[in-house]
């Protein structure tokens, strides 16, 4: 599990800031893991047949790594398509991803579902094949009660050593995890952090009354200054596909408690944040990378490529 450092630094290796990060981060429970400030939930590059295209998952996970400074990448979530990734599609990207990341940056696979028992089989899955940790996701177009909630999460998580990210969504899932099951089940040793996109409210509830150590990431863009300034650890991000160094600014800036250079990066950047989902994710991000020369492909059924007028409007957020 790459979560657990080698100890074993020879001659004249140094341990890096997430090595270090690693090493001084300790849950309740024993489980160890740094999953940083900014998470980039990678899109799935297909080719021109919609097949998974290898040679460009590749070139987008350094691009990704190297220029937009992702300190992880969850693996087949939404903005992964993971609804029309098949498991055998799921289980390749994941090795994959372990293994040309090779440590560079934390890999967080999606496994959950609104199937309790297919979610338990894909995370134990993904933990042989050595990913950080798994994001599990709020069981869509099921409706499950609070209780529900708490004992699909429970049982998963207990299936497991890896970490765990909740990911509560009410806007694609229609019902919302409240305050109360989520700090229910913080108390869950290796259930770690939260993907939070209800009100901001609740993301302020959740980091002030979680045990410590737990942390509370947002999950929308455009909410991630004011997350961050309500208790928020960071941000799991799709415009960090483009715009990951600027937004990794913005976070160091309010860290450092420089408000002003935060609201200031924030107010940039937030034409971006909102453009991007004008239109269906992961399809703008998909087309801007594409105009931008990182070639990932376009989306799968049900989804489909940008009309005209949505690719103009795209376009005109990088002018």
């Amino acid at each position: 599990m790459h979560c657990i450092p080698n100890l074993n630094y020879i001659g004249d290796h140094l341990p890096s800031d997430i090595e270090i990060e690693r090493l001084n981060h300790t849950f309740q429970g024993g489980v160890k893991v740094e999953f940083g400030r900014l998470i980039t939930a990678m899109v799935t590059p297909f080719d021109e047949q919609g097949n998974i295209d290898w040679e460009q998952t590749a070139k987008l996970i350094d691009y990704l790594i190297d220029e937009q400074k992702s300190d992880a990448l969850v693996v087949c979530g939404t903005t992964g398509e993971s609804p029309t990734i098949s498991d055998e599609e799921k289980l390749q990207l994941f090795d994959f991803a372990v293994k040309h990341t090779s440590g560079r940056c934390r890999i967080i696979a999606g496994t959950g579902s609104n199937n309790t028992a297919h979610s338990i089989h894909l995370t134990a899955e993904a933990e042989k094949l050595g990913v950080d940790g798994v994001l599990l996701v709020v069981p869509y177009y099921s409706k499950p009660s609070q209780e529900g909630l708490y004992r699909h999460f429970e049982a998963i998580a207990t299936s497991t050593k890896l970490p765990v990210m909740l990911y509560n969504v009410p806007g694609r899932t229609v019902i919302s995890m409240n305050t109360e099951t989520i700090l229910r089940l913080a108390q869950i040793s290796n259930i770690t952090s939260i993907k939070e996109c209800a009100a901001l409210d609740q993301v302020a509830q959740v980091a002030n009354l979680a045990p410590e150590g737990f942390r509370v990431y947002t999950g929308d863009d455009a909410a991630g200054l004011p997350a961050l300034a309500v208790g928020a650890y960071g941000i799991v991000s799709v415009a960090s596909h483009l715009i990951g160094e600027p937004m990794k600014q913005m976070v160091q800036a309010h860290l450092e408690g420089q408000v002003a250079e935060a609201a200031k990066l924030h107010q940039q950047l937030l034409p971006v944040f909102k453009g991007l989902f004008e239109c269906p994710n992961p399809v703008a991000v998909k087309f801007a990378l594409n105009e931008r020369g990182v070639k990932v492909g376009s989306v799968r059924l049900p989804l489909v490529p940008p009309s005209e007028e949505e690719a103009v409007s795209i376009r005109k957020l990088f002018d």
